[in-house]
Protein backbone atom coordinates (compact mmCIF):
# COMPACT_ATOMS: atom_id res chain seq x y z
CA UNK A 1 0.00 0.00 0.00
CA UNK A 2 1.25 3.45 -1.07
CA UNK A 3 -0.53 6.83 -0.29
CA UNK A 4 -1.13 9.65 -2.33
CA UNK A 5 -1.07 12.74 -0.17
CA UNK A 6 -3.74 15.16 -0.30
CA UNK A 7 -4.13 19.12 -0.25
CA UNK A 8 -6.43 22.15 0.21
CA UNK A 9 -5.30 24.91 -2.66
CA UNK A 10 -7.08 27.80 -3.31
CA UNK A 11 -8.79 28.70 -7.00
CA UNK A 12 -9.83 32.33 -8.32
CA UNK A 13 -13.43 31.58 -10.03
CA UNK A 14 -15.11 34.91 -11.07
CA UNK A 15 -13.12 36.85 -8.80
CA UNK A 16 -13.52 34.94 -5.52
CA UNK A 17 -11.14 32.77 -3.85
CA UNK A 18 -12.70 29.40 -3.61
CA UNK A 19 -11.07 26.19 -1.81
CA UNK A 20 -10.14 22.94 -4.03
CA UNK A 21 -9.32 20.14 -2.40
CA UNK A 22 -7.30 17.25 -2.90
CA UNK A 23 -8.70 14.00 -1.20
CA UNK A 24 -5.38 11.62 0.34
CA UNK A 25 -6.01 8.07 -0.83
CA UNK A 26 -4.40 4.83 0.30
CA UNK A 27 -3.71 3.14 -2.93
CA UNK A 28 -2.77 -0.70 -2.85
CA UNK A 29 -2.18 -2.54 -6.34
CA UNK A 30 -1.76 -5.80 -6.18
CA UNK A 31 -0.97 -9.01 -8.98
CA UNK A 32 -3.88 -11.20 -8.83
CA UNK A 33 -2.10 -13.53 -10.15
CA UNK A 34 0.80 -13.96 -7.87
CA UNK A 35 -1.01 -11.49 -5.31
CA UNK A 36 2.18 -9.40 -4.80
CA UNK A 37 1.31 -6.12 -3.37
CA UNK A 38 3.19 -3.46 -5.90
CA UNK A 39 4.96 -0.27 -3.58
CA UNK A 40 3.92 2.19 -6.93
CA UNK A 41 2.52 2.34 -10.08
CA UNK A 42 6.17 2.90 -11.44
CA UNK A 43 6.72 -1.03 -9.64
CA UNK A 44 3.68 -2.56 -11.51
CA UNK A 45 4.44 -0.97 -14.60
CA UNK A 46 7.86 -2.21 -14.40
CA UNK A 47 6.44 -5.44 -13.42
CA UNK A 48 4.16 -5.96 -16.54
CA UNK A 49 6.86 -4.16 -19.11
CA UNK A 50 9.53 -6.86 -18.07
CA UNK A 51 9.81 -9.95 -20.55
CA UNK A 52 10.74 -12.24 -17.86
CA UNK A 53 7.62 -11.86 -15.74
CA UNK A 54 4.43 -13.15 -17.11
CA UNK A 55 2.50 -10.10 -15.80
CA UNK A 56 0.04 -8.36 -18.17
CA UNK A 57 -1.91 -5.76 -17.39
CA UNK A 58 -5.00 -7.31 -16.86
CA UNK A 59 -3.36 -9.23 -13.83
CA UNK A 60 -3.12 -6.11 -11.93
CA UNK A 61 -5.75 -4.66 -10.02
CA UNK A 62 -6.05 -1.42 -8.10
CA UNK A 63 -8.28 -0.37 -4.91
CA UNK A 64 -8.59 3.26 -3.16
CA UNK A 65 -9.57 4.10 0.17
CA UNK A 66 -10.17 8.09 -0.08
CA UNK A 67 -9.95 10.12 3.20
CA UNK A 68 -11.98 13.22 2.61
CA UNK A 69 -10.40 16.29 3.86
CA UNK A 70 -12.45 18.85 6.15
CA UNK A 71 -13.18 21.81 4.13
CA UNK A 72 -12.31 25.59 5.86
CA UNK A 73 -15.35 27.68 6.45
CA UNK A 74 -16.53 28.63 3.26
CA UNK A 75 -17.04 32.01 4.51
CA UNK A 76 -13.48 32.93 5.68
CA UNK A 77 -12.19 31.24 2.59
CA UNK A 78 -14.33 33.05 -0.04
CA UNK A 79 -14.70 36.52 1.22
Amino acid sequence: MFKEEGEVAYTIINGKKVPTVKCETEVVLRNKETNYEYNSDKEAEDDIANTETATQKEHVTRSLKVKVAAMPPLGAASE
